[in-house]
């Protein structure tokens, strides 16, 4: 992973469109089935939509039936950041973009049937996706 991106407040704010500013920089989480990247079906590379960093490849993705866009392994160990969650009274594990510490969504380790047993369960509007040519 090359230097990690780092802006204030408002320069984030002024370069992302608010609802992307409220999930990659406010830890927001978009309604559920309401992600244009849930049903994406095609071979590509799914991207931060912060910073542009290449997170999760297609071929990990998977129908989890969350309404979300969930991926059972990430692109490499550099490309996101696992953080301790205690937002809701609960402990969950917060999945964070390494090139610009955007948040993406949360890690579960309810992923049964996929070869790591994990969910990364992402906002779509976190992510880019970038199809193969």
């Amino acid at each position: 992973m090359a230097d990690k991106i780092v802006k204030d407040d408002a320069s984030w704010k002024a370069e992302l469109p608010p609802e992307r500013y409220a999930i990659l920089r406010q830890a927001a989480t978009e309604p559920p089935w309401s992600g244009e990247l849930l049903a994406e079906k095609r071979e590509g590379v799914y991207h931060c939509a912060g910073c542009g960093s290449a997170l999760f490849a297609s071929d990990t993705k998977f129908e989890s039936g969350s309404g979300w866009p969930s991926f059972y392994a990430a692109i490499d160990d550099g490309a996101i950041d696992l953080h301790e969650d205690r937002s809701l009274g609960t402990i969950r594990t917060e999945v964070v973009c390494a090139g610009c510490g955007g948040h993406l969504g949360h890690l579960f380790p309810d992923g049964f049937g996929t070869p790591t047993g994990q969910r990364y369960c992402m906002n779509s509007l976190a992510l880019e996706f970038e199809p193969n040519s």
